[in-house]
């Protein structure tokens, strides 16, 4: 029996319900998924520890050739520096999508993948590329290739199996041994230092970043965390003028933990910070019970926003998303909890206006906008609009369960 067409009139119901629905936003975390697979750890605390796992779970679109902690075992006995296993490690993430079935699905048997190696520029001439090749009996290899002619050709590895696919986004694979080549092991230097004061100052924050600069144990609390990975969020030049006379009557250690309080002692980039809601910990916090120094980060899909429980603040901007450090503009203070109130930061109330009742005494007139005139806050006409929101969304709710009845 065929089912029955939703009525004419109930259609543009339907379309406005679906406007208003959130809908579901992409984003993956290669850490907590590595997590559920204890053999890939070692891997897994590389990819963190070379910053890699951040830059993968910014991208859209990626396929990460895992090792397993046996196979990482001949690739950490060359014992190469942090930066120098970067650019091997990068050798191991594809930025395309290859699931199991598009691996032995190649057409022509073989294709050129290019590596986040190549991708991020690390890699001289074409040596950032990744040869995959479907052999007979459903085999699949992948080897590095290399600018360099007289050196030997880097050992081809093979495919394992499929650790976890969400296409066409992200897609785990196990490959049997480290891919590698002459140009990712060659030395590679340290990325410069970011001269956080100087970045800021030029960016529009250089009231903060005096601030900063006026405060030496807390600058050097700024710039040794930003070797290991840093987030900064710089409220800007407005923001902190008009917030410095409650900055002025702070302690040192209240001045200190405040300026402390905007920093964030990981690396993430601003899709990490939208993949990766919720609590998170600061420069000033120091694992007391009292003193956590924690704020919320959450996001609509557009915006987002740091929620401190005193304010909330937006990111603007981006000054800088060079791992291991992120600067961010934020459009006001952070005022952390262990500081502040949240009433102390809202203006007082004006007081009711006096008129006299027919025997001459002063009697206080209740506002239009207060809570005895109005429950909730609502006017008369909030009241009247809440109540017409009310009507409108029982009908919708009645309409569609007659459609579900008939149906």
């Amino acid at each position: 029996m065929r089912r029955p067409s939703p009525p004419p009139f109930l259609l543009p119901f339907l379309l406005l319900l679906a406007a208003t629905s959130p809908s579901a936003t992409h984003g993956f975390n290669i850490t907590k998924i590595l997590a559920t697979h204890p053999d890939f750890s070692t891997f897994n605390h590389y990819l963190t520890a070379t910053h890699l796992a951040s830059e993968i779970n910014r991208r859209q679109t990626i396929t990460v050739l895992a090792i397993d902690n046996a196979a990482m075992s001949p690739l950490l006995a060359k014992h190469l520096s942090l930066p120098t296993l970067k650019n091997v490690l990068s050798l191991h993430v594809l930025v395309d999508y290859y699931g199991a079935k598009k691996l032995h699905q190649i057409t022509h048997g073989t294709a050129l993948a290019s590596s986040l190696f190549q991708a991020t520029g690390a890699a001289p001439g074409t040596s950032g590329f990744v040869n995959i090749t479907d052999h007979r009996a459903g085999l699949v290899s992948f080897a590095a290739t290399s600018d360099d002619s007289s050196a030997p050709l880097p050992p081809s590895s093979s495919f394992v199996k499929s650790l976890n696919e969400q296409p066409y986004n992200l897609s785990i694979i196990q490959i049997s041994k480290p891919l590698s080549s002459p140009e990712a092991e060659a030395p590679a230097a340290a990325p410069a230092p970011v001269n956080l004061t100087d970045l800021m100052t030029r960016k529009g924050c250089a009231l903060f970043a005096g601030l900063l600069s006026a405060d030496a144990d807390t600058l050097k609390t700024f710039t040794e965390s930003a070797e290991g990975g840093l987030t900064v969020f710089c409220p800007i030049d407005p923001a902190v003028k008009a917030f410095l006379p409650v900055y002025k009557n702070l302690t040192a250690d209240g001045k200190a933990s405040l300026l402390l309080y905007h920093g964030y002692p990981v690396y993430s980039s601003l899709q990490g910070l939208k993949s990766n809601n919720g609590v998170v910990t600061t420069l000033a916090t120091d694992g007391g019970a009292k003193k956590n120094y924690n704020f919320t980060v959450q996001d609509d899909g557009e915006k987002v926003t740091l929620e401190t429980g005193v304010s909330t603040a937006t990111i603007t901007s981006t000054l800088i998303d060079q791992d291991p450090v992120a600067v961010y503009e934020v459009d006001k203070v952070l005022q952390p909890l262990e500081l502040f109130k949240p009433e102390e930061t809202e203006a007082p109330e004006p007081a009711p206006a006096k008129s006299k009742n027919k025997k001459g005494k002063q009697v206080a007139e209740t506002p239009v906008d207060s809570p005895d005139a109005a429950p909730a806050d609502l006017t008369a006409d909030d009241n009247a609009a809440s109540g017409t929101r009310f009507v409108f969304a029982g009908g919708v709710a009645a309409v569609l369960l007659a459609v579900v009845v008939i149906a």
